[in-house]
C-alpha cells in the first residue's frame, strides 16, 4: 500500500511537470509580432558544410525569383558550392598560395555562380552522394586543401595546370556527385544555363552596402575580410542612414543577405534571440524591479545572458561598430537572409531572420535579432538597389 502511495504521488508529480515544461517550450520568453516578412523560400540545413554564405545566398536568389517570377524555387546550394571551390582553387595556385581556400564565402558569391555556371534545382543536385542525408565537409575541405598544397609545391618541377583541374573536378565529383549536363523541372528540360535565362537575374542591380567611418562617405571600397576572396565592393553609408536602407528594403519587399558576427555570447542559439544587453546593474534593475530585487549585483549581472527576462540593450554607436570590427570582436563568421521586421511584448524592435541550421529553436530556424545587435555585428547587407531610398541611390550615384 505504501508503494502503491508514493506511486501514486510520483505520477502526480510528473503530471503537473509536463504541463509546465510543455508550456515552457511553447512560450519562450520572448513574444515576437512580426510587423513586416517579405516572402521567402523554406528554412534550409548546411549541417556540417561550413557554406552558410551560399545557403543565405542561394535563399536571397529564391527570394528574388519569387517576387519577380512568382514562382518558389528550390536551388541547388551545393552547385554554387562547386563553382567556387573551382574558382578558388585556380585563385589559390594564381596567387602562390597567398589566399584563402577556406570554405567560406559571401552571399554575393551565389549571384556570381548564377551569372557565370548557370543555376540548377536541389533535387537534380543535392550534393549528398557520401551515404548521409545532411551534408558534411569535413573531408571534402581537407581533401581540397590538401591537394591545393600539394600542387602548389611543384613536385614535378612546374605547374601542372592542364592536369589539376582535372583532379579537383574528382575530388569535387566524388564529394558532391557529378553536375547533370541537363535536368527536368515542371516537364521541361534545361541546362544549368538555361535555368538560370528562364529565371533571370541581372548581376548589376544588386550592392552591398555598410557603414565604417575610415571609408568614404557614399563610395564603395574593398572591405577587407577573408571570405571576400571575390573582392566584391561595398558602398559606404552613414550609420543611421545604413539602418534606414535596410528597412526600407524590408518594407518594399526586398529580403535582405547579411554578413555578421554570431560568436558574441548574445547570439542565443537556445533562445533564437540575439541581443546586446546593458551592463550597468541599475539600468538592469530598473528594466525589472520586481524579478531583480532580491539579488545582489553580482546575479543580476549573471543573468544578462541567460535569457530568463527580456534585458535593456545598450545603445550601439557608429564608434562601437567600427571599434568591434577593427579589434575583431565582429567579424563575418556567418551570413543569414533578413525576411522582416517585428517587435517584442515590450515594444523592441527585431529584425526577423532566416537561419540555415534547419528547424531548431523556438522559432523553427529562425532568429530574432535586436536593433542593437544587427547595429553591433553588421559586416555588410546584400540587396537589390531597388530596395534602396531614391535618395540614397542618388548619393551613391547608381540608378
Amino acid at each position: 500500500m505504501k508503494n502503491l502511495k508514493y506511486a501514486l504521488l510520483l505520477a502526480a508529480a510528473m503530471l503537473f511537470a509536463m504541463p509546465a515544461n510543455a508550456q515552457k517550450d511553447e512560450k519562450p520568453v520572448y513574444q515576437f509580432t512580426d510587423n513586416v516578412e517579405v516572402p521567402h523560400t523554406i528554412v534550409q540545413n548546411q549541417a556540417k558544410s561550413g557554406t552558410c554564405w551560399c545557403f543565405a545566398g542561394t535563399g536571397f536568389v529564391e527570394a528574388e525569383i519569387l517576387r519577380k517570377y512568382d514562382v518558389k524555387l528550390n536551388l541547388s546550394e551545393m552547385f554554387s558550392v562547386r563553382w567556387a571551390y573551382t574558382k578558388k582553387f585556380d585563385r589559390f595556385v594564381q596567387l602562390h598560395s597567398a589566399t584563402n581556400l577556406s570554405c567560406g564565402g559571401e552571399v554575393f558569391d551565389v549571384l556570381y555562380a548564377i551569372n557565370d555556371a548557370g543555376m540548377i534545382t536541389d533535387e537534380a543536385y543535392s550534393g549528398l552522394v557520401i551515404g548521409d542525408d545532411r551534408h558534411n565537409h569535413s573531408e571534402l575541405q581537407k581533401a581540397v586543401e590538401g591537394y591545393a598544397k600539394l600542387v602548389t609545391q611543384k613536385s614535378n618541377g612546374r605547374i601542372l595546370y592542364e592536369t589539376y583541374p582535372k583532379v579537383l573536378n574528382g575530388i569535387l565529383d566524388g564529394y558532391l556527385g557529378e553536375v547533370p549536363e541537363n535536368f527536368e523541372y515542371d516537364g521541361v528540360k534545361y541546362t544549368p544555363k538555361s535555368f538560370a535565362e528562364k529565371y533571370k537575374l541581372d548581376i548589376d542591380e544588386y550592392v552591398q552596402f555598410s557603414s565604417f567611418m575610415d571609408q568614404e562617405m557614399y563610395k564603395p571600397f574593398l572591405l577587407l575580410i577573408p571570405d571576400n576572396w571575390t573582392y566584391t565592393m561595398t558602398y559606404n553609408m552613414g550609420f543611421d542612414e545604413m539602418m534606414a536602407e535596410l528597412d526600407n528594403a524590408l518594407n518594399n519587399g526586398y529580403t535582405v543577405g547579411w554578413a555578421q558576427d554570431v560568436s558574441d555570447k548574445g547570439f542565443s542559439r537556445n533562445a533564437g534571440v540575439a541581443i546586446v544587453p546593458e551592463t550597468d546593474v541599475n539600468k538592469i534593475r530598473e528594466s525589472n524591479p520586481k524579478a531583480f530585487k532580491k539579488m545582489s549585483d553580482e546575479e543580476v549581472l549573471a543573468k544578462q545572458y541567460s535569457f530568463e527576462y527580456i534585458m535593456p540593450e545598450k545603445e550601439v554607436t557608429d564608434e562601437m561598430h567600427q571599434r568591434a570590427y577593427n579589434d575583431w570582436s565582429t567579424g563575418d563568421d556567418h551570413s543569414m537572409l533578413i525576411v522582416g521586421i517585428a517587435h517584442d511584448q515590450n515594444g523592441n524592435k527585431y529584425y526577423k531572420v532566416k537561419n540555415s541550421w534547419g528547424e531548431a529553436g523556438p522559432y523553427k530556424g529562425y532568429w530574432y535579432c535586436s536593433e542593437e545587435f544587427v547595429k553591433l555585428h553588421t559586416v555588410f547587407f546584400t540587396v537589390n538597389k531597388a530596395g534602396l531610398s531614391n535618395e540614397m541611390r542618388n548619393n551613391l550615384s547608381i540608378k
